[in-house]
Parts: structure tokens; sequence; C-alpha cells
């Protein structure tokens, strides 16, 4: 059997690459209006600077010499000012409006692109990747990595952006009015940095933990769910609690070290900014009282005013605004970093191989055997095979379904082999049972067929050519399954049959459920074939859930069929209906068929007897009951199949 899917997810370290990507994907997609954003941003932030630089104006030249002179000789001058203050003002608010909606669109849409490629990735990704993680674990890189990316992109990088060249308009306003006062406030800021990088550091190894422990938990979530009904037939309801509250309790522990972390970062830059301003206020009252020479970027060494004290407070306390919400972001940042790095993860998943190039074509076959290529379905089909490295020719061969293995070793993972030196064949018509106990390859044998897994060993030939030429989509279209474990999909039940053949016409349809035996059932249904499915066809029996499969692979027409213990999980009255739906869709087709049952594989042509990965026995039932050796026993009773 395939390795067991792990539950947690990987311990890739998280580093600046992810966050590089991330940039370099959405900039590369939304580059025209991440400059918009730019100029929206610039023009906020600079308006806003603007505004406290005409406050400083306001008091020094409006205000202060109004209390000499009078409000008519200053009220010129007062509404000069209040209007520009006015103005950018506006200017500040359009800009501060524009910019997140165009930023929630940016967001929205590389969550969108994201989620697209990754689902189209999924569908070039072998069955080994889905044998290895859980369900959850995938669902939780769709739903919480990727809600992590769309907060990062639509609501920190924009505030980065903005804290950033806010700080550096305010640092040369700053410079403006008082170099002395600059100098404290950067030491100030350069402790503010030391300890965003020290709690940021901490806090992306934290939330890193959280993100993955939020996936165990999905994942085991999803494994319960899968798995209710046996947890209630086996009355392990308390024991599932006790596993979950584990599992929660992981989750508890990382949220909280991770949220606690975070949030102790902000309440710490706001004390420290509070005493900059303090010492601010302190230090810029006595410069105005003792008259101490000032030294400003623009006007040289000249006496502070009040005004420019209280510009500067005001910016004073702008910038370590600023700072303190550039640090909300770092947790934001770092669950971000950790999602992405698990969504690229995703994306960079080598897909699953294919060097074939043999492919499956419409034939034309004339009485003389001769096959050409047609471009519309005459139920006939051909193996088109391409010779580029000799004489670039083209030979056909006729889809028959002759199978063959031969020495054929296996192993889903290295050092524990599961197949060996299987060699067997199968002619077209012909019906080929595996017998054996739970893990003894019988089900690999079927997935190999279909090159879900390749073989390092042996070879496997389809009508004569080696598997490995033919391509994948080709090789799989020309077999048809038929699994125990059925999966129908939400839609009607026409559309479950079609699933099978796209293509295929409401009356091929129609056509394959009577063949399966199917159709009698349908027919009862509240709306016939119209009928809705949803919940993986919750309302429907085991045994109608089966029929459909049958249906399904029916309309699917292939010359050959591998048959997955479809009658091990229904009563044995419904059996007997199945059984006639599979004897009808197993008729001139090459058939595979693993039962448990050995009452469904009488009529094979021949049988197979594995035992731990060995082919211990083969003939007929008769040949094999007169052998006297493990399948007379199990037939007799004397052994059972585990």
């Amino acid at each position: 059997m395939p390795p067991r899917p792990q539950r947690f997810v990987s311990d890739k370290k998280i580093d600046k690459k992810s966050l590089k990507r991330l940039l370099s994907y959405v900039f590369s997609r939304y580059g025209f209006r991440f400059v918009i954003v730019f100029i929206c941003i610039c023009l906020s932030s600079v308006s806003t600077v603007i505004v406290n630089n005409f406050m400083a104006r306001l008091i020094d030249t409006v205000i202060i010499p109004g209390l000499d002179t009078g409000f008519d000789a200053i009220k010129g001058r007062l509404y000069e000012i209040i209007f520009y203050m006015i103005i950018f003002d506006i200017v500040g608010v359009v800009a501060a409006v524009i910019y997140p909606q165009i930023m929630a669109i940016v967001g929205q849409g590389t969550i969108k692109s994201l989620r697209d490629e990754m689902f189209e990735k999924m569908q070039t990704l072998p069955i080994r990747y889905f044998d290895t993680h859980t369900h959850g674990e995938i669902m939780s890189t769709y739903t919480n990595d990727v809600g992590t990316i769309r907060m990062l992109v639509g609501q920190s990088i924009p505030q980065a952006l903005s804290s950033l060249l806010s700080i550096t308009v305010i640092f040369f306003s700053m410079l403006n009015y008082s170099v002395w006062l600059t100098v404290f406030v950067l030491l100030v800021v350069y402790v503010m940095f030391i300890l965003t990088k020290k709690f940021g550091a901490k806090s992306a190894k934290y939330m890193s933990a959280q993100q993955k422990s939020l996936a165990d938990e999905e994942g085991f979530i999803e494994e319960m769910m899968e798995g209710l009904k046996v947890v209630k037939v086996f009355t392990h309801e308390e024991e599932a609690k006790k596993d979950f509250d584990k599992v929660n309790e992981q989750l508890f522990r990382d949220s909280r070290t991770a949220n606690s972390t975070a949030n102790a970062l902000m309440p710490i830059l706001a004390n420290v900014g509070n005493i900059m301003y303090v010492v601010l206020a302190i230090v810029g009252g006595l410069l105005v009282v003792l008259k101490i020479p000032n030294v400003s970027l623009t006007k040289g060494v000249s006496t502070i005013t009040i005004g420019v004290i209280i510009a500067f407070l005001s910016q004073s306390r702008q910038l370590s605004q600023t700072i303190s919400q550039v640090s909300m972001q770092v947790s934001t940042i770092a669950m971000a970093l950790a999602g992405s790095d698990r969504v690229f993860s995703l994306i960079d998943e080598k897909p699953e191989e294919d060097e074939g190039y043999v492919t499956l074509v419409k034939a034309n076959i004339d009485d003389e055997g001769n096959i050409t290529e047609s471009d519309e379905y005459t139920g006939r089909w051909a193996w088109k095979h391409y010779h580029a490295q000799s004489d670039h020719s083209t030979t056909y061969v006729e889809l028959k379904g002759d199978i063959e293995m031969v020495d054929v070793d296996f192993a889903y993972v290295e050092g524990k082999q599961v197949l060996y030196d299987i060699s067997l064949y199968a002619k077209p018509g012909q019906k080929i049972a595996f017998v054996g106990a739970t893990g003894a390859g019988k089900t690999t044998i079927t997935n190999l067929l279909n090159r879900f897994y390749d073989i390092p060993d042996g070879k496997i030939r389809y009508d004569g050519i080696n598997i490995t030429k033919i391509k994948k989509p080709d090789l799989r279209r020309s077999l048809g399954m038929v699994l125990q474990d059925v999966n129908l999909f939400t839609g009607t039940v026409m559309d479950n049959i079609r699933y099978g053949n796209l293509y295929a016409t409401d009356e091929e349809c129609i056509a394959a459920a009577k063949l399966a035996n199917a159709d009698d059932f349908i027919s009862r249904l509240p709306e016939g074939y119209q009928t809705m499915l949803t919940n993986n066809g919750a309302q429907l029996s085991q045994g109608q859930r089966q029929l459909l499969s049958i249906a399904r692979a029916a309309v699917a027409n292939p010359p050959v069929m591998i048959l997955d213990e479809a009658t091990s999980s229904i009563d044995t009255r419904t059996e007997a209906l199945v059984q006639k739906g599979m004897d009808n869709l197993m008729e001139g087709r090459t058939v595979f068929v693993i039962a448990h049952r050995l009452s469904t594989v009488r009529n094979s042509d021949a049988i197979m007897v594995l035992d731990h990965g060995h082919i211990i026995e083969r003939g007929t039932h008769e040949q094999l009951l007169d052998m006297k050796g493990t399948y007379y026993q199990l037939y007799t009773g004397a052994f059972e199949l585990e």
C-alpha cells in the first residue's frame, strides 16, 4: 500500500527569498496599479507633513503676532494658511481613500492568481504527493496560508510603504526644524529599530509554528470527519476528544506564544515614543527659554520658536506612531512569509513526469487490418507511434487491451519492496483476478498499470508497447476503473455519469446506466437523471453509488477495466445487482479484478494468488482447486483473507 499521509507540514526554513519572490509575483502582475498606489501614498504622506508645517507658520506668523496686533491685522494671513491647510488635507484624504481600494483589488487578484496556479499545479502532481500529504494540510494551504498573503498584499505592504515614505518625509522635515533635536530622535528610533528586529525575529519563528499547528489541526479534523462513522461505531468519541485536545492545545500554545510576542512590541514602542515626546518637550522648552542657538537644515543657525517646537513635537508623535504601525505588521508579515513558503512549495512541486510520446487516436481499420487516423469517432482506437529517433515515420497499433508484465519489482519507499519479480499477461478479452491478503500487492499492480507510479525494474507492455512510451493521459484514457470507494461530485446524476466521457450525449449516458443496471433506481429518483447529488452522493445507498460508478466507467467505453474490490462494501442482495452490471461492463474487455469474495472470480481466465508481493499460485479456478494450495484452503475456508 502507498505510504501513510504525513499530517505535519514541512519544516523547511523560511527566509527572505519567500518575501522577495512574493513581491516579484505581485509587481509583475499589478505593476501599474502599484505605481498609482505609490503616487497616492506619496501625496498622503507629503500632505500630512505640509499641513504640519503650516501649523508652525500659523503659530509663529499669525497667532503669536496676533496677540499684539489684534485679529484684523492677521486675518488675511490666517485665512490664507487655513485655505492651504484644507487643500492639502483634502488631497491627503483623497489619496488615502484611493490607494486602499486599489490594494484591495491587488490583494484579491493575487490570491486568485495563486489559487489558480496551485490548483493547476495540483492537476499535474503525481499520486505520490497526495499519498504523503493529508487533505487537511493541502486545504490549509488554500485557505489559511493564502489568506495571510492577502493580508500582506492588501494591508501590510501599503502600510509599510506608507510608513517608510512618512518616516523619510518627517525626517527631512525635522532636519528643517532642528538638527540637534533630530539627532536625539534618531537615537530613539534606532532603539525602536533594535526592539522591532528582536521581537520580529521571535515573532516570525512563533508565527511559523502557529501556521504548522493550524495545518496539523485541520488535518486531524479532516481525518476525523472522514472516519466519523468508525468513531461512533467503536464508541471512540472520548478518545477522539482527547486526541483533539492534544492537537488543539498545541495550537493554543503556539498561537499564544506567537501573539503575545507580537503584541508585546506595540506597548513597548508606544512607551518609548511617549518618553521621547516628554524629553523633546523639556529640551525644546529649554531651547526657547534659554534662547540657545538652533541649527536648521535650511535656515542655518537661528533662534528656535514656540511654533517650531510644537510642530516638531507633533511630528515626533507622528513618527513614533508610524513606527508602531510598522511594528504591528510584523506578525502579519511573519505569517505571510510562512504561508508564502508553503504556497510556493506547492507551486514548485515537481510535476508528474511523462516522457511518453505514443498517443491514442481515433482510427479507421479496414478488413485487411490497415489503420488510418480518423477525425470522427468510429468506435475503434489506435496507438500512434512517431519514430523520431529513427526514420521519422509514423506507425499505428490497434488498441486491443493486450497487457503484459515482465519481471516487475516495485517499492513505494526505498528499501521497503512491495512487489517481487511479477510476471503475467492478459490477452484481449481475458479476465485476470488477484487474490491475497491486505498488503499483498494487489492494488499496487493496478497503480502501476495506470502509471500512478513508475517501476524501477521490469517492463509493462500494452499492445506490445512499453507503457513508459505512452503518454500518461492517453494511457489512462484507455483504462477504466471501478473502485471500492466511490467518489461522486456535486452535480446531477447525469453529470456524474458523464464524468467518464465529457463528450457523451444524454442518450449515451442513459445507455451506460442501463448497461450498469442503474437505470431502474435512477428513474425512481425525484428528478431522475437530473437529480442533484451533494456530499459525495450521501442520499444514495452504497450499492446505488457503486452502480453509478460502473455507469461512469461504461460511458468511457475503455478496452481495459480494473475492478478494485468493487463489491466488498455492499450487501449480498445488492451485490447480485452490481455483479450483473459489472458482468455487462466486462463483456469483450480485458479485465483485472481484485476481490476478497472468491465467488466473484470463479469465472476468471486466470487467478493470481499473491502473498507479500510474490505470485505464489496462478491458474484457473479449477486448476487452483486441484493444486490444493493456498487458494484451495482459502476457498474451502481453511484460511481466511485478512
